[in-house]
């Protein structure tokens, strides 16, 4: 059996919680991609560092990166704005100032004050953002200014846990503005085409953590996606996921690239069976097991999936001790 990365020839991978979370890379990540012979774009939400510091960060984690390799949110937010605004339009920047370089690369001109009359306001995370750069952005959105955003991630996956992601940041000027802003990065499509455009290639995977971003945005893309289950999706998730949200594999980390993809796939699985009924699906074991603790998982998400819904959640029931075992391990019980 052929495995996951030798089946596609673009690789386009998540961080914040797929590589690594703050410091950290991810268990098994570094060697997982270090054996990787297909190309590997290191596609982000997170915008505000350049590619060159994204690149340096991932280098010092023992990854192999330039920034050629890096695509951000924040190029394909500047790349938004270019599209919609002549040359030299003043934007209102809320983010880094790696944010700011990257729309002056594209011809434009960053400020920082509604009194310098933005035509568009663009809004990245930033650790330091507060009420003041808010009210700028306010003003402007309110006086008819584009508004881009460079992703709505809600939260953002560090060692510590869950912090505010730049979503978060977005909500307080929806809520102060009633406007809705366009978004350049995942879980629209225009990154990941953006990084696929980079090369020939036929057959891209999307690779990420969080089904509402990273799967959601592969699927508007119309690319195959494995999701992993070192940040903040969990195993339940996927299982329960909407149309919007499905993967089309799921493993447990990065090292889930030299499994083979027939295992890896949503589908019917060995060892499992998984009898579909009216409000329910009844899991049970075969007998057979193969120490794939998430082939539970798949055979589970495949038959919810695929069960008829009038939208009341389908339920999920062990038939024997082994399946009772087995889905208690994965919240599913």
């Amino acid at each position: 059996m052929t495995s996951v990365a030798r089946q596609y020839d673009c690789l386009l991978l998540d961080l914040d919680g797929t590589l690594f979370r703050g410091r950290r890379p991810t268990e098994g990540a570094v060697q997982a991609l270090a054996e990787v012979r297909s190309r590997a774009f290191f596609v982000t939400n997170n915008a505000s560092r350049s590619a060159a510091e994204v690149a340096a960060h991932l280098t010092d984690l023992g990854f192999t990166a330039t920034a050629a390799d890096v695509a951000t949110s924040a190029q394909s937010a500047a790349r938004l704005l270019a599209e919609q605004l002549p040359a030299g339009a003043p934007v209102l920047i809320v983010g880094t100032d790696a944010l700011a370089d990257e729309v002056a690369a594209v011809g434009l001109r960053p400020v920082r004050r509604f009194d310098d009359e933005p035509v568009a306001v663009v809004q990245g995370l930033s650790m330091t953002i507060g009420w003041p750069d808010l009210a700028e952005a306010a003003l402007a959105i309110r006086s008819g200014a584009l508004w881009v955003a460079a992703n709505v991630d809600p939260t953002l996956p560090t060692e510590r846990g869950l912090l505010p992601g730049n979503g978060s940041m977005v909500a307080a000027l929806r809520a102060a503005t009633g406007a809705e802003p366009q978004v350049a990065g995942k879980p629209a499509p225009g990154l990941l085409t953006d990084a696929a455009a980079r090369g020939d290639f036929r057959a891209p995977l999307v690779v990420g953590d969080r089904l509402d971003t990273d799967i959601e945005g592969a699927n508007a893309a119309k690319l195959p996606s494995l999701m992993v289950l070192t940040g903040v999706s969990s195993a339940r998730d996927a299982v329960y996921a909407k149309p919007a949200h499905r993967p089309t594999y799921i493993g447990h980390d990065l090292r889930a690239l030299h499994q083979a993809g027939e295992r890896l796939a949503v589908g019917p699985q060995p060892g499992w069976r998984v009898d579909v009924g009216e409000r329910a699906v009844t899991v049970s074991g075969d007998g057979a097991d193969d120490g794939d603790e998430l082939a539970v998982v798949r055979a589970v998400a495949a038959a919810v999936w695929a069960a008829p819904s009038d939208g009341r959640p389908i339920g999920i029931e062990a038939g024997d001790a082994r399946a009772r075992e087995a889905l208690q391990r994965w919240s599913l019980d």
